[in-house]
Parts: structure tokens; C-alpha cells; sequence
């Protein structure tokens, strides 16, 4: 007896192990697989995209906010992009943006393997996973459509485990419009994965009757077309998503790509279920583990953009002012686009070294000096950090101000309202100063800034003795100018000759005579 016993326990291990015919001794290998594929996305992240998660937090600005809030979730999907959003003002700190992306993957991964009777091939079930992985490869791509994913499967999950006979049908209909609020025209895949094709598992909560699936689907349609009549976004948005990615006329194909082959995945493994189910020892297993880490790991590194990486860390190397930084990165790398030159030569001219050494690095004209401004918001905040440290506040304000504008899903940026409130501090503008650090305020990472910052304001005497503001107040211009669009050598021979002791407008019109060709005027710099 004692030996049937255990017979029957091992059998039952084995049965229910995630690896088929690897046998009972692999049973927590799924979920060291999962960890390693966790560590793996954290890495990458980490190491090969740490510029995107910055680029990602500076271009939004979550507050702690009521009205933020309700503003958020009051639109469908909003519950997920709320998660999102504040789970990217994490981002500030790349590592910790990476874990909370790799966390996040994971999870997903472990529901779908949830879903569906994956058998020996379990590999498979990391596949949506890492298509959402490539997703999140376009700078652009918000995290709030992973929560989406993440919610919706979650939904399914628990709708199997609880959900029984009448209970199911009325449960149904009820989730059905909850979760569309919730996470946005992914939940569909709420639906898909109660399809009579997929859900006829009694460990799943059973066959749900096809009549009732037409009518969960018809409810499903009915509702986004009512939603269209009484929501102000375009029809499209409903069905493809508002908050997933960040161009408006964007649809995000890498998304529904993922999204999709969760339910085709379950589809298959359910037709093939006989198969995935039989002992066929480790081979099968290994191989499809194999499969999906060769076939989707050269997939994500061909989607990789290094390019666009290293434009972003110059960027944020700009923005927090790490000069010394950017010229030990530009010996090593020598950039030639027009972010990376501008940054290169703004570094040079704060270090006093950017006249002399003009020509020993990579040059584009007045395009790598002082670039026109485009009408985007990524470009002109590196030209307008060159504005603001040459002590041309009122410039920099403009540009700054026409960036945050420029940003396409509508969002505030929190670089953008910092550098604002500077300016107008400097400016003597306190109104709108305090307008943007109470804002601020409610902020996680930069409350502290702006309660320092708050104490500045009105006390002449702190501004003019304030190692930066107050330089870039006896900077500023002091005469109304027309400024146009292109920046000329002459202007800022006006901004030198102003204040004398302006070394970094001094090192910026030499270099731009010397660019532009023109013979430099003989200026004293004597004060």
C-alpha cells in the first residue's frame, strides 16, 4: 500500500509539472526559467536601455492629485494608465524602472502559462511576453498597456478559478464592461479566452455555451459604439486604445500582436492537447525553451535602437548637467548627430574649452551650435539648456515652453515645468513660478526641489547670491530684442558684450564666427 501511495503522488507531480516529461524533479523549473527571463529583461533594461526609461519619466508628470487622477480613469483604459504612469515616474531611476519592467513581463508570462495546458511545450508560453518586451522597445510605447495585459489576464485567471455554472454567465456580463474601463480595448482578450475553442477545460471553469460568447462579444461592440457618442476622443481610440502609446494616430501593432497570440497560443495548446500532454522525455521541453530564446532574443536585439540610446543619453547628461561626463563620452564616441554635437560643444563651453578646441571634434555648423528650434518635443530641449546656461533666459523659456506643448499624448513634463519655474524665478516672474513648483510639489522625486525653491521666491537678496540664478540674472538681456528663428553671430557678440564675464557667450561667438565663416570682431574682454 505504502507503494502505491507514493506511486500515485509522483504521478500526480508529474502530471501536473510544467514540463511535461522532464518529471517531477523539474517541477520548480518553470518558475527558475521564469526568474532567469525576469534577470534577463532587467539586464537589457538596465544595461542597453537605461536612456529610454529617462526619456520615458521626463515626459510626463504624475501628481499626486485628485483632479490628476480622475482625469486619468475616467477615460477607458484609465485604471491601467494611472499604474503606468506611476509606475514610470520610477523611471527616474533607471534600475529601478528595469525591475519594475522585468516584474511586470514576468507576471505576464506566468499568467499565460496559467491559461492554457501548455504541456512539454511551456517555452512557448513566453512568447507574448516577449513581444510585448519589443513593444516596449519604442520609446514611444507607454506602460500602461502592459498593466493592460497584465489586468486582463489576471481577470481571466480568476474568472476560471471562481467562476461556476450560473455564476459564470452572470459574471460574464458583468466583467465585461469593468474591464474594458479598466484596461481598454485589450480586454477582448477577456472574452477570446472564454471562447468555446479555448475554455472547455473543467480546470478553467468549464465549456461556456457558444450563444453566450456571441453575446458577450455584441455587448462588447454595442458598448464601444454608444461610448463614441458620448466620449471626446476619436472612435478609432476606443477601439485601439487611448492611453497605450504615445502618437494619437498610432496602433500599436507590436501590442495587439502580443495581446493576440496569448489566445492563439491557448487555441493551439488546447487543439494539440492530447500531444503536449504525452512523455516524450526532455527533448521537446528544451527545444522549445530554445526556440522561443534564439527566434525572440534575435528579435528584440534587431528592434533595439542604439542609435536613438545614445542621442537620449546626451540628453539627460545635458539636462543634469554632467559636463564632465559628456566630454569623457564624447573622447570615446565622437557624435555627429545634431543632439550629440550640441551637447559636445555646450560641454566644451562650459569647461572654457570650446573656441580653442573647436575643430578637434566633430562639427555641423551653427546646427551643432545653436540649432533652429523644430516644432517636436525632444530636439529643442538640449538647444534650450545651451540658451539657458548662455544666459538667455527668455529664450530658453520659449523653447522649453513650445517642447512640453509639442509632446503628443497631451501630457506635462516634468523637466519641462522644473526648467519653467526656473526661468521665471530668474525672470522675477514669482507667480508663475510658485504655479509650477506647487505643482511640483505634489510630485515624488521633485517636491523637495520645489520646497526649497518655493522659499526663493521674492527674496532678491537669495536670487542675486544663488551660485546659478543669480549668474544668470546678470546674464539675462536687459533690452528688448527681435529674435528670430536662427541665431546669429551678432547676437550673442550683444550677449558678451552686456556682461564681460560671460565666459560661455564669449566661447559661443567665437565659435560661431569661426562656423559661419565670418572674420571674429575685435571685442576687449576686459569689463
Amino acid at each position: 500500500m505504502q507503494k502505491n501511495t507514493s506511486s500515485t503522488i509522483s504521478d500526480k507531480t508529474h502530471k501536473n509539472s510544467p514540463f511535461g516529461g522532464w518529471g517531477a524533479s523539474f517541477t520548480l523549473g518553470g518558475w527558475g526559467v521564469s526568474l532567469l527571463f525576469c534577470v534577463a529583461a532587467v539586464l537589457f533594461f538596465g544595461l542597453a536601455y537605461p536612456h529610454h526609461l529617462h526619456y520615458q519619466e521626463q515626459y510626463q508628470l504624475f501628481l499626486f492629485d485628485s483632479n490628476y487622477v480622475w482625469d486619468i480613469v475616467k477615460l477607458p483604459g484609465g485604471v491601467a494608465d494611472l499604474l503606468g504612469r506611476f509606475c514610470t515616474q520610477f523611471f527616474l531611476f533607471a534600475w529601478v524602472g528595469a525591475v519594475i519592467i522585468g516584474v511586470l513581463l514576468t507576471i505576464v508570462q506566468l499568467l499565460t502559462s496559467k491559461l492554457a495546458d501548455w504541456g512539454k511545450l511551456y517555452g512557448l508560453s513566453y512568447i507574448p511576453a516577449c513581444l510585448l518586451w519589443m513593444f516596449l522597445l519604442d520609446e514611444n510605447a507607454l506602460l500602461g498597456s502592459v498593466w493592460a495585459v497584465l489586468i486582463t489576464l489576471l481577470f481571466s485567471w480568476l474568472f476560471c478559478k471562481l467562476a461556476e455554472g450560473k455564476l459564470r454567465i452572470i459574471l460574464l456580463f458583468v466583467v465585461v464592461p469593468v474591464l474594458y474601463w479598466i484596461s481598454g480595448p485589450v480586454s477582448v482578450l477577456f472574452l477570446f479566452l472564454q471562447s468555446p475553442t479555448s475554455s472547455d477545460s473543467p480546470a478553467r471553469g468549464g465549456k461556456l455555451s457558444l450563444w453566450y460568447f456571441v453575446g458577450a462579444l455584441l455587448l462588447f461592440a454595442f458598448m464601444l459604439i454608444i461610448l463614441a457618442h458620448y466620449i471626446p476622443v476619436p472612435a478609432s481610440k476606443l477601439w485601439f486604445g487611448i492611453h497605450y502609446h504615445r502618437y494619437p494616430t498610432e496602433v500599436p501593432t507590436m501590442l495587439w500582436a502580443a495581446t493576440l497570440s496569448i489566445f492563439l497560443q491557448a487555441l493551439a495548446a488546447r487543439l494539440c492537447q492530447r500531444w503536449t500532454k504525452a512523455s516524450s522525455g526532455w527533448v521537446v521541453p528544451l527545444c522549445s525553451f530554445a526556440f522561443v530564446a534564439v527566434c525572440m532574443g534575435s528579435a528584440i536585439w534587431k528592434n533595439t535602437n542604439i542609435k536613438a540610446e545614445k542621442t537620449m543619453k546626451y540628453d539627460f547628461m545635458a539636462c543634469h548637467q554632467q559636463w564632465n561626463r559628456i566630454l569623457e563620452t564624447v573622447e570615446k564616441e565622437h557624435p555627429n548627430n545634431q543632439i550629440g554635437v550640441t551637447v559636445q560643444n555646450l560641454a566644451l563651453a562650459m569647461h572654457g574649452m570650446l573656441a580653442e578646441n573647436l575643430f578637434t571634434y566633430n562639427q555641423n555648423g551653427m546646427a551643432g551650435l545653436l540649432p533652429d528650434v523644430q516644432r517636436d518635443a525632444t530636439s529643442p530641449l538640449p538647444t534650450a539648456e545651451a540658451f539657458y546656461q548662455l544666459g538667455m533666459v527668455n529664450v530658453a523659456q520659449r523653447t522649453v515652453f513650445e517642447a512640453q506643448e509639442a509632446i503628443l499624448d497631451f501630457q506635462k513634463s516634468a523637466r519641462c515645468y522644473k526648467r519653467l519655474a526656473q526661468t521665471n524665478l530668474i525672470n522675477g516672474d514669482y507667480k508663475v513660478a510658485r504655479k509650477y513648483l506647487v505643482a511640483l510639489q505634489k510630485t515624488l522625486f521633485y517636491s523637495d526641489w520645489a520646497d526649497e525653491t518655493l522659499q526663493l521666491l521674492g527674496n532678491e537678496e537669495a536670487i542675486n547670491n544663488h551660485p546659478e540664478y543669480g549668474r544668470l540674472r546678470k546674464y539675462n538681456y536687459k533690452v528688448d530684442f527681435y529674435f528670430g528663428d536662427q541665431m546669429s553671430p551678432d547676437m550673442l557678440k550683444g550677449l558678451f558684450e552686456h556682461n564681460k564675464d560671460n565666459r560661455v557667450a564669449y566661447e559661443y561667438m567665437v565659435a560661431s564666427y569661426a562656423l559661419t565663416g565670418q572674420r571674429p570682431p575685435i571685442i576687449s574682454q576686459e569689463k
